[in-house]
Formats: C-alpha cells, sequence, structure tokens
C-alpha cells in the first residue's frame, strides 16, 4: 500500500500536537513498507450495493435544526444556495420545496451522498447541482462550473458525519453497529487513504494517545491507547465493535456506560475513541477550516452563512473564525477552552475582533435545538448553529 497524505490548506491546523503529527509520519512510513497488495481497508462493500443500502433508507438523514436553517438562511426566490455538506439531502430538499425557483449547489465528500444528489437533480431538473469533493477542492470546483467569488446568495455548512453514514455498518463509524472499522467519509475515492484499522493497528502508544486525547477529548487517552496496543498483539483490529470491546476492557465493567449524554443518557465509553479516530482519518478540522474560508470567499455582500456544528472542537473553531481571529499560523494551536480573561482582556479582544472580522453575527448567542426537536432526532442533541452575514 502506498500512503498518500491527504490534501492540507493548513496543515498545521489539524495537527494540535507534535505527536499527533508525528503519528501522521509514523503511518506513511509503516504503510509504505506494508506487504504489497495488503488491502487499504479492513473490507469494504461493493458500490452497488452500498448505493442500493442508502437509497432504501427512509428517510436516510433527518435535517437537524431545518426551521432554524431556513428562518436564518432567509432564502430569496432565485438565489443560489451553496450546501456545503449534502449528506442524505435533508436541508437541500426542505430548501427546494420552500423557496421557487432557488437554485442548490451540493457539495459532499461521500460518493454514495453525491448519487442522492444525482437522483434529487433529477427531480428538479435544473435546480440542483451535484459537486463531488471536500471543502478544501470547494473553490477549485466552483471555478469548473464558471462561479465567480462573491457570487452565492447563501451557504449550509452542516459539520461531522452524517446519519446516513452512521447507518451503515458497512462504514464503520458507529460504535453500535458491527462492520470494518474504516471511517473514511470519503468512501473509495481515495484508495490509498488510511482507515481506522490502519490507525489503531500501526501507530505505537503514544501517538494514539495524543490523538486521542486532541481529537476526543479523552482523559483516559493513556490507558485506552495501552488497551488497543496490548489487544492488536494477539489479534488485528479490524471491526468496530472489536474496538470498542477493547476500549471497554481498559475500565471496570460499571464504568462502562458510566458517561452520560447530553439528554442524561448512558453513552459509551468507547464513544470519544471513534470521534477521535473519525476526526484524524478524515482531517476533519483542517477541512472546516478550508470549508469556512471557502464559504467567506463564495458569498457576495450581505450573503448569509449558517454553520451546524456537534462537538467542542468544531464549534470552537467556528466561533474563532466567525470573531476574526487569525487560524492560518496555528503552531501551537490548540482549540481548547479559553483559560478566564479579564475583563479588560475579553473587551480588548472582542474589539479587535470587530475591526478585523468579515462577519456580522445574526443571533449574539449561539442557537441550540428545541426540546421537541431533540425528542424527535435525538442525533441533533449536541448541535449548535451559528448564523452571520457576509459584510
Amino acid at each position: 500500500m502506498i500512503f498518500q497524505m491527504p490534501m492540507h490548506s493548513n496543515p498545521v491546523l489539524w495537527r494540535t500536537s507534535l505527536a499527533v503529527w508525528r503519528a501522521w509520519r509514523t503511518l506513511k512510513l509503516r504503510l509504505r513498507s506494508s506487504v504489497a497488495g495488503a488491502s487499504s481497508g479492513p473490507g469494504s462493500l461493493d458500490r452497488s450495493e452500498e448505493l442500493s443500502v442508502a437509497s432504501n433508507e427512509n428517510p436516510p438523514h433527518t435535517p437537524v435544526m431545518l426551521k432554524e436553517v431556513l428562518h436564518y438562511l432567509d432564502i430569496q426566490p432565485a438565489q443560489v444556495v451553496l450546501d456545503m455538506t449534502f449528506g442524505g439531502g435533508g436541508h437541500t430538499g426542505a430548501i427546494l420545496n420552500a423557496v421557487p425557483e432557488v437554485t442548490v449547489l451540493a457539495l459532499d465528500r461521500d460518493p454514495t451522498a453525491i448519487s442522492l444528489a444525482q437522483q434529487l437533480a433529477k427531480k428538479h431538473s435544473g435546480r440542483v447541482k451535484p459537486l463531488l469533493g471536500r471543502f478544501s477542492e470547494l473553490e477549485t470546483l466552483l471555478s469548473g462550473m464558471d462561479i465567480k467569488p462573491g457570487s452565492i446568495d447563501a451557504v449550509l455548512l452542516d459539520a461531522g458525519c452524517s446519519s446516513m453514514q452512521m447507518d451503515q455498518a458497512e462504514r464503520g463509524f458507529a460504535l453500535s453497529k458491527d462492520g470494518p472499522l474504516d471511517m473514511r467519509m470519503d468512501g473509495e475515492r481515495y484508495p490509498d487513504m488510511p482507515c481506522a484499522a490502519d490507525v489503531v493497528n500501526t501507530l505505537d502508544q503514544q501517538a494514539l494517545a495524543s490523538i486521542l486525547t486532541a481529537y476526543g477529548e479523552e482523559r483516559h487517552a493513556r490507558k485506552i491507547a495501552s488497551a488497543i496496543v496490548e489487544a492488536r498483539r494477539v489479534n488485528p483490529i479490524t471491526r468496530t465493535q472489536q474496538l470498542a470491546s477493547v476500549v471497554a476492557g481498559s475500565f471496570p465493567p460499571a464504568v462502562i456506560y458510566a458517561r452520560k449524554d447530553r439528554l442524561h443518557r448512558p453513552a459509551h465509553v468507547a464513544t470519544k475513541t471513534f470521534q477521535a479516530l473519525r476526526i484524524f482519518v478524515n482531517d476533519e478540522l483542517n477541512e472546516l477550516h478550508s470549508g469556512l474560508c471557502a464559504a467567506r470567499s463564495a458569498l457576495k455582500p450581505g450573503g448569509r452563512l449558517c454553520v451546524i456544528t456537534f462537538h467542542s472542537l468544531e464549534d470552537r473553531l467556528v466561533k474563532r473564525f466567525l470573531k476574526g481571529e487569525d487560524l492560518s499560523n496555528l503552531d501551537q494551536y490548540h482549540f481548547s477552552p479559553r483559560k478566564q480573561s479579564t475583563r479588560k482582556e475579553k473587551w480588548a479582544r472582542e474589539e479587535k475582533h470587530v475591526r478585523s472580522s468579515y462577519w456580522i453575527p445574526v443571533e449574539k448567542k449561539v442557537i441550540t435545538p428545541e426540546k421537541d426537536d431533540v425528542q424527535e432526532n435525538a442525533r441533533g442533541r449536541s448541535a449548535k448553529l451559528r448564523a452571520v452575514l457576509r459584510r
């Protein structure tokens, strides 16, 4: 297997520690020296089968905070909207039904999602333009369609993993469903891209612990990393529930479901481990930054941007980007909560951001789902929506 580094517009961003950067270098070297003919993943579903699985989902995706998105985007007839994370098409479908003559540019890095976008494009002739690619590829894709910077009326960026991906055991995202330990959002677009199984079976204990700490904010990262290394000495870890069992085995039985989610429901101790591996494999933080920069370039003055995030790392990045912080040179930047500042320091920082920002907040505070919405769609319980206007 020949390892190729993913494309990075700002490679330093997602490497929140030197140890994580070293982890990528180690993975690169070891995968290059792996036995010829080794599989690039722990097992893959045939593309036709995968598309069938997606198309049979009904619905494949329940859009999060739909009412709020439609309200804050405030889309008008005949405008051009960019949905940067098409997923199962829930938001795009609602926009098409709510606003006459609107055109939606439907971006997604997942070929399965794009196949759904193509189906929707046939239903709404000329109103849906599917775009297969990552956030970091968006500017090139728009240029190829002769869409100039500053010409988009509204942008929606719904970060993270889609419900469609989580529901397909074959994709390897969910610890509750047994499947190959894959987690690649791009599917088979980049066959040489390492999957989650490559990460857990190749990196050393220190590198694994660094990934769990940086991207899962896991307090027990060293303990979990040690358990992974011990387990793989016996058998390679290639299945989702196999990894979940390994993580759970490093804790006393009474602790396995002792953690609580935002609905105060029991959460498996491996949840943060799965989050960390998914973010690492898909380069999610750097891609998110690239997406925010591309949205800023694409929007016309007065255009609206709505960003939905699902965990604290994403939200901190988005919050600081929208406040105008310079995230382009982040050698020692950590997306961790800020230390308490004095009132004078806060005022000075806010004043600086106001002068340098490209954005005007539509709402000063972050918007969260209503209780009824959370009950109907529990996966949206941690969602946070930030809405801004382009200056």
